[in-house]
């Protein structure tokens, strides 16, 4: 059985450094930090007091009162990049077949905030559970993209993936596959966080995960620099449409590039630590090139998971030494969440419509706030360090990893 060809044909971001996708890349190609000290609560007990939040987003702009109240954030977040998607894709709703338009969704901690205030108000009352009614449908994992297809009349599958940080780049792939195999013509997929609360915060604290560089917010998310002490938290949201590339032709759709391939992998190694010669990663490269049916030299870039920990960065980049090998000096690689910060489960699609751009606009976003360099890294590597670099670029890889070992890499090809 042939495989059906799949290109995306919409795109919808809500980040950190920009509110919308034109935003979102202006703010990448201008190194721009989106790291700042926390407004959403008291940090002052905080080991980490600050965290890359949304800026001057208000969801009364996009939802009703009513709506924004059943929602938690992370909800509201994937409503509004999903509509923003879907107007750029250019899609006539009125003659699709809805039967056969999914929506499959990533996040990694749903609606941990409605979790956290509904059991903080509990205990700060007389004993008698007074649960807000929406509290389930509100917190769980799994409710944006019932949201989304609730609104759009989409009846095709839906669900989420729910991988950590890997979780939307994981359902990137299962979307690739259900067009590919032919059981649908549309799926919008995607990520969506918001882990900027008391707990959240608190939680990866208590790991000793996050950046702790409280007198330098904006430099803290420091990707393969020597003096890296953890990840910047972030939250936002990224849709991509993904669409047959038949019904796309037939609708005169505009097309940003193929999705050529997606791997999965296991490190089998540790709940949080990656394998320290990265053999997870490894494997899940080839998998996705294996999947993608292309060489090693035919990758330009490479979009890291690079989340500015000490051991994280070592492990991807030897990996990516060790598959590419003399080739992965030819790669222009980069790590966006040195100014996203970390998105969690919505760091894949986030980071992937990154590198469907840098194909599209033939310039790669750098790796800002790199000032020291490690000696564990390879320095014939082209980190993209400080500044933007312009590569006419035909193939870019973007990876992402979660707790568990859980690992997914996507490949896309620019379109002509």
């Amino acid at each position: 059985m042939a495989l059906k060809r799949v290109v995306v044909t919409g795109l919808g971001a809500l980040t950190p450094i920009g509110n919308n996708l034109k935003d979102f890349w202006s703010g990448l190609i201008a190194g721009k930090s989106g790291s700042a000290p926390v407004t959403y609560f008291d940090t002052e007990k905080f080991k980490t007091k600050f965290a890359c939040e949304l800026k001057g987003f208000d969801p009364l702009e996009f939802l009703d009162r009513k709506q924004q109240r059943k929602m938690d954030r992370f909800t509201q977040y994937g409503m509004v990049s999903t509509d923003e998607a879907i107007i750029d894709s250019g899609i006539d709703l009125e003659k699709i077949d809805k039967l056969r338009v999914g929506v499959i969704w990533g996040s990694g901690i749903g609606g941990l905030e409605t979790f956290q205030n509904e059991v903080l108000n509990y205990a700060q009352g007389d004993g008698t559970p007074r649960y807000n009614p929406f509290f389930i449908p509100k917190m769980i994992a799994d409710i944006t993209p019932g949201y989304i297809s609730i609104k759009y009349g989409f009846m095709g599958p839906n669900y989420t993936t729910v991988s950590a940080c890997a979780s939307s780049a994981n359902a990137m792939v299962d979307a690739l596959n259900y067009i590919r195999l032919g059981h649908c013509d549309v799926i919008v997929t995607g990520g969506s966080e918001s882990g900027i609360n008391i707990s959240g915060m608190a939680g990866f604290n208590a790991m000793h995960a996050l950046s702790t560089r409280n007198d330098s917010p904006e430099t803290a998310s420091r990707p393969f620099d020597a003096t890296r002490d953890g990840f910047v938290l972030g939250e936002g949201s990224g849709t991509l449409v993904l669409e047959e590339y038949e019904h796309a032709k037939a609708r005169g759709a505009k097309i940003y590039a193929e999705f050529l391939g997606g791997g999965l992998s296991s490190d089998a190694h540790h709940i949080t630590a990656p394998h320290p010669e990265g053999d997870g990663v490894k494997a899940v490269i080839k998998n996705c090139l294996k999947d993608s049916k292309i060489n090693i030299t035919d990758v330009d870039l490479i979009n890291t998971h690079g989340t500015s920990t000490p051991l994280g960065d070592i492990a991807e980049l030897k990996a990516i030494d060790t598959v590419f090998g003399n080739h992965a000096e030819k790669i222009n690689i980069n790590s966006t969440k040195s100014m996203t910060g970390h998105l969690l489960g919505a760091a894949g699609a986030i980071e992937a419509i990154s590198t469907i751009l840098s194909l599209k606009e033939g310039i790669v976003p750098p790796t800002i706030n790199h000032t020291n360099v490690d000696e564990n890294i390879n320095p014939k590597l082209n980190l993209t360090l400080n500044k933007a670099q312009e590569r006419s670029s035909l193939i870019g890889m973007s990876n992402t990893f979660g707790f568990g070992g859980h690992n997914a890499c996507v490949l896309f090809k620019k379109f002509s």
